[in-house]
């Protein structure tokens, strides 16, 4: 096993020597472009990064996987060029056909397919291979950095009898992050004796001044109530797998809102008013919940319905 996998990670190494090697080759014929909305990401946290190929061959150009070559795929490597192996080199990307002239677009988040959990920065460019001219074709590089935010909660649970991973244990972390222009809020959940993180969630503005509240349930389950901006107030209730269960907008009715438990157990939100999602979506809330990132692909549920964010390399 071990002969494999270093003879794995050996062609991809040599796979990606010969796909930098390609970088300036038929530029002219098709044009890669990379783009992503931050180059500071908290670890773990979804990295989603939308792929442009242009054609402009003047002909039609087929894609499709040819032998070893994946016609669509990343080269990722930290600043120091040490590639980053994929966490699977068996995949398929369905085929399709390039109109001369025609941009595609797709977004894909690389955290569940590349392990770049670890502090630091990496190199990442796209490759996109055109089996009839035998080419790999590569968007220019962009360097991003994996850090960690700064933890405002921390505490270890147990997973209640009846739930996904019963008699497991799960380690829930809220964090802080400061971005260029605003003060994020993370949530992660993971089980460290197992290895795996079940989601680090993005759940949007903080105020600089506030401190979300935070309190768990009978089941260990995750309820938060953030300021997100003057009297506007953001409520999650994360599932111990990293499911999201709910989400909901308050506006202060006086005081500041507090989280209270009702006589049957559930959590309440306490002098606030609930902001109708209908009003909402006609004037959206801060943050919107399009920017809620999905669960990694450890997570033993499935991501939320309204998520919008492809499961598959090339899905619409």
């Amino acid at each position: 096993m071990k002969r494999e996998a270093h003879s794995a990670s050996l062609r991809l190494v040599v796979l990606a020597l010969a796909l930098f090697g390609f970088i300036h080759c038929g530029s002219a014929q098709l044009q890669v472009d990379i783009k992503l909305k931050r180059t500071l990401y908290v670890s773990y946290e979804p990295i989603l990064i939308t792929v442009s190929m242009t054609n402009l061959s003047g002909n039609p150009l087929p894609l499709s996987d040819a032998n070893d070559n994946h016609w669509f795929g990343f080269q990722v490597e930290t600043l120091d060029g040490r590639p980053i192996a994929p966490r699977s080199l068996n995949y398929t990307n369905e085929s399709l056909v390039l109109e001369a002239g025609q941009k595609l677009s797709r977004t894909v988040n690389l955290t569940p397919l590349f392990p770049i959990g670890e502090f630091g920065g990496y190199r990442i460019r796209a490759a996109i291979y055109a089996a009839t001219l035998k080419r790999f074709f590569n968007s220019p590089a962009l360097n991003i950095e994996i850090t960690d935010g700064r933890p405002v909660f921390q505490k270890i649970v147990g997973v209640p009898d009846g739930m996904p991973g019963a008699g497991e244990t799960r380690e829930i972390t809220a964090m802080t992050h400061r971005l260029p222009n605003s003060t994020q809020l993370y949530l992660r959940i993971e089980n460290k004796k197992g290895g795996t993180v079940f989601c680090t969630h993005r759940l949007g503005r903080l105020v600089s001044y506030g401190t979300p509240e935070i309190i768990l349930d009978q089941k260990n389950q995750v309820h938060i109530l953030q300021n997100a901006a003057p009297k506007s107030f953001l409520y999650s209730h994360i599932g111990l797998n990293g499911e999201v269960l709910q989400r909901k907008t308050y506006s202060q009715i006086v005081k500041r809102p507090i989280l209270r438990e009702g006589p049957d157990g559930k959590i309440q939100v306490i002098g606030a008013q609930e902001i109708d999602p209908a009003a909402a979506a006609a004037k959206p809330a801060v943050p919107s919940l399009s920017d809620r990132p999905v669960a990694l692909p450890d997570s033993a549920t499935d991501a939320p319905a309204d998520e919008k964010r492809p499961n598959q390399i090339l899905a619409e």
